[in-house]
């Protein structure tokens, strides 16, 4: 016999939101994403020029569909420029 290979399925919370994480994403993810220092974000955050973060307690987090929204206008801006 010839062992079988299971069918994987991919994990829902992959494509739940097109590919993003379904979580809140944190200042350490949104570095990570962009390639950035940790601190941009923080700058990005103060000049309220960056991804709308929020405040839970003394948290910040990123909802990533807010994410995704403001990296496609910052592609339309840029292709538009």
């Amino acid at each position: 016999m010839s062992p079988t290979t299971a069918v994987q399925t991919p994990d829902p919370r992959t494509t739940l939101r097109a590919g993003l994480p379904d979580r809140y994403l944190t200042p350490d993810d949104i570095a990570e994403l962009f390639e950035v220092p940790k601190e941009t974000v923080y700058q990005w955050r103060k000049k309220r020029i960056g991804p709308p973060g929020f405040r839970v307690g003394k948290h910040i987090r990123y909802n990533p569909a807010a994410v995704q929204r403001w990296t496609a206008e910052r592609m339309a801006d840029d292709i538009a420029a």
